[in-house]
């Protein structure tokens, strides 16, 4: 029967199959959550793009008197700016009269001589500025202006969204400090199992006078390239499910946020790495710290 030599155990290396993937589905279901905030946050912004403020305007008024009223309202900090361009249109009596008619189906041109709508501005409110007392203050602000007859906005949409979105905050904060603390206790319980067939290993190096930080060096260095690697890894998988969701589901492409995405697969490299550093350290000073007859 044929003697096969084994192969010799060297400090720092063992078996990082399990981590590397223990860690890396970790790390996938962390980044997973992160994509789904990512896309709360965006459809929220795409939410309170909706919350607009109608200003009304005296009758009667001149052209350079209405011009002179777009130019105030282009210039105040809370009107939304998008893609460069100031969130701001202007309705004429007579396109509001044929919008009422429209979904009304009721033509009141018919029996009234005058048009009784009148001109008026409608502005997007940016999102930091969307409380409903800066919208109370913004209202008067806007009142105040010469030519503005009156300011109207949605209140019970404003205090929805933001009741909601308090509600949304905290079970999304509590459930993301449960996943910390499991993908924490997972991959720190995945390395200390891994490093256990290296603990007499590590009891011969102290023996033979070796310092601490010298057996810490091997297994911290290679637990940071593969921490990393889990990271990319699980960086790589989200992208692909992420690309394949966005042919899958017409709209979903809305959601995304690519500069994002970019800093959430960053930081899947980073903390993947720190955590299996940490995991690691943690790890082999058990083993240091033990004595002989601990360790069997």
């Amino acid at each position: 029967m044929a003697n096969y030599p084994r192969k010799k155990k060297t400090l720092g290396h063992f078996k990082y199959g399990s981590v590397l993937f223990s860690t890396t589905l970790s790390l996938f279901i962390v980044g997973l959550f992160g994509v789904i905030l990512i896309q709360a946050k965006t459809l929220t912004s795409l939410i309170r793009e909706n919350v607009e403020v109608q200003i009304f305007l005296d009758k009667n008024l001149e052209a350079e008197e209405i011009t002179t009223i777009k130019n105030n309202l282009a210039s105040r900090p809370f009107v939304l700016i998008k893609a460069d361009t100031v969130s701001l249109r202007y309705i004429s009596n007579e396109e509001a009269a044929a919008t009422f008619i429209e979904s009304t189906g009721e033509d009141f041109t018919k029996f009234l001589e005058d048009n009784p709508l009148r001109d008026s501005y409608v502005i997007t409110i940016s999102e930091e500025f969307q409380t409903a007392e800066q919208l109370e203050s913004i209202a008067g602000e806007l009142e105040a202006i010469p030519g503005v007859f009156e300011v109207s906005y949605m209140t019970d949409l404003v205090e929805s969204i933001n009741k909601n979105l308090v509600k949304v905050s905290l079970v999304m904060g509590g459930f993301i400090l449960i996943l910390i603390i499991t993908v924490v206790m997972l991959i720190n319980n995945t390395i200390r199992l891994a490093l256990f067939s290296q603990r007499f290993l590590i009891r011969s190096m102290q023996l033979v006078g070796a310092t601490r930080a010298f057996i810490r060096k091997p297994f911290l260095m290679r637990s940071w390239v593969f921490g990393m690697l889990a990271g990319a890894f699980a960086s790589v998988i989200l992208f692909g499910l992420i690309s394949y969701t966005q042919t899958a589901i017409e709209g979903f492409a809305l959601l995304q946020n690519q500069e994002l995405m970019l800093i959430l697969f960053g930081i899947l490299v980073v903390v993947g790495g720190i955590l299996s550093v940490l995991s690691t350290l943690r790890a082999v000073n058990k083993y240091l710290n033990m004595t002989l007859d601990e360790l069997y």
